[in-house]
């Protein structure tokens, strides 16, 4: 699993824009910039859909004010999902991270089983601060219980307010 002081794995992911698939270089999008990238098992999932995604959403100026340039939603799924998903729920400054095969879970070491829940394979939901201009994981925070088939589904340690009171002590000021 990706720890504090690692480097981000090179990513390149496929996302929809304006009609079509346009290939996206994730670390030269934040080059220069201090993001929030949370992970989750799914789009429209009830936690996932409740708490952590409008959630980060609606901490985001706050986000801003204390040093965070941008925040990215990381889910094992498609763009299609992705950005019904974001619309559906009107989310406004959240960016998503669509990894619908999987490739960036797996490199951060998040990559689970759900199979007991019919899920196949997802990530496991976790928040990391990374400093875009290094590529350095400046901390993670990953949720207990670590494993595939889990039969808990915690929401603590990666909750943006948690994330957020992570960056005002360490990056505001």
């Amino acid at each position: 699993m990706i720890a504090k002081g690692d480097t981000f794995p090179n990513f390149k992911y496929k996302d929809r824009q304006a009609g079509g698939f346009v290939t996206v270089d994730f670390n030269a999008e934040v080059k220069g910039q201090k993001v929030v990238v949370f992970g989750l098992p799914g789009a429209f999932t009830p936690t996932c859909s409740t708490y952590q995604l409008p959630g980060f959403d609606d901490l985001f100026t706050k986000f801003r004010d204390a040093g965070i340039d941008n925040i990215y939603c990381h889910s094992v799924n498609d763009p299609f999902v992705m950005n019904a998903w974001f619309e559906k729920h009107n989310v406004q400054s959240v960016r998503p991270l669509p990894d619908g095969n999987g490739d960036l879970a797996v490199q951060l070491g998040m990559m689970v089983r759900k199979t007991n829940l019919n899920f196949g394979s997802r990530c496991w939901r976790y928040a990391l601060i990374l400093d875009g201009s290094t590529g350095e994981v400046l901390d993670v925070f990953p949720e207990d219980g670590f494993g595939d088939n889990a039969e808990s589904d915690p929401f603590e340690k990666s909750k943006p307010e948690a994330v957020l009171k992570w960056v005002m002590a360490n990056l505001e000021g």
